[in-house]
């Protein structure tokens, strides 16, 4: 059976709408199976459905459908209960809107809400197929914000709404430069990676992948071994490196075989520097 990247290191992108906005449809028109339950009565979609995908110029990701957040009767507010806390897991919301709209009073608490996280929000609007998209501009005024025409029967503007969600994932992706001023071009980086038993076989952790591509990027030389293998790795080299990373669980062992002229630094130090946790930061300094 093939391994599959772990679904907490997976890009996670969230349907939210109203009831019967077409969700599901879009659901298993974007991932081409079956995956969400497609009914013309409201309220079909009752637990969030998550379904693994590799979406083009992400990778891997994951499709998440949701209740309509104006559920009503005697299950709805465990419904939205439920889509509330899927909303705060996610790190992309595309908003499926349709129809006619009002004064998009619920859109927009919702969309106050993900700009208090940080969550980026994209508009959609469903069925162009059945009405001609003659009401998107409508809805477009109400929101203040550009709303993509697709339709989840013909797949109309869903290659317009691949490329939007491409383009906010690099727009908000946290690791154009994961390692600053620690690393430069032509750089030799040493990585020591002991191999994480909750990794699937054969991959990498998120960490240890991101900052590797951090570093082909910056064209350095990124030299890979795990714990036992530093000493001869450092004995192969020429030189001794400009920079070692290392995972925080062996840092004590790799300290003691750092060469005086190389800095030292943890995965957790590099990813803590880079989003402003500065007691983390600081912690672990005198290494740098």
């Amino acid at each position: 059976m093939k391994e599959e990247t772990p679904r907490a290191n997976r890009f996670h992108i969230g349907l939210f709408g109203r009831r019967n906005s077409g969700k599901s449809s879009l659901l298993n028109t974007l991932t081409g199976q079956h995956a969400a339950v497609v009914s013309d009565v409201p309220g079909t979609t009752t637990d969030a459905v998550l379904k693994n995908i590799e979406w083009p110029g992400i990778g891997a990701a994951v499709l998440v459908d949701t209740a309509g957040y104006d559920d009503e009767g005697p299950f709805g507010e465990l419904r939205i209960r439920q889509t509330r806390q899927a909303a705060r897991r996610i790190d992309l919301a595309p908003v499926v809107v349709t129809g006619e709209p009002d004064d998009a009073h619920e859109e927009r608490a919702w969309a106050k809400q993900w700009k208090a996280d940080d969550i980026p929000v994209l508009y959609l609007y469903n069925k162009v197929d059945a009405d001609g998209g003659r009401f998107a501009r409508e809805w477009e005024k109400c929101l203040d914000a550009t709303v993509i025409p697709v339709s989840a029967h013909t797949g109309e503007g869903l290659p317009e709404v691949r490329e939007a969600v491409t383009g906010i994932y690099r727009s908000t992706d946290e690791i154009d430069d994961l390692t600053g001023s620690l690393a430069q071009t032509g750089d030799v980086v040493v990585l020591v990676m002991p191999q994480d038993i909750q990794a699937p076989k054969g991959l990498l952790i998120l960490p240890q992948v991101q900052t590797l591509r951090n570093l082909l990027d910056k064209r350095c030389t990124a030299v890979c071994c795990t714990a036992d293998r530093l000493a001869p790795t450092l004995s192969a080299l020429p030189q001794p490196p400009a920079l070692i990373i290392t995972d925080s669980q062996v840092f004590p062992q790799v300290e003691a075989l750092c060469p005086p002229s190389t800095r030292l630094t943890s995965f957790s130090v590099l990813f803590a520097r880079y989003k402003g946790d500065i007691r983390l930061f600081l912690a672990g300094a005198a290494s740098l």
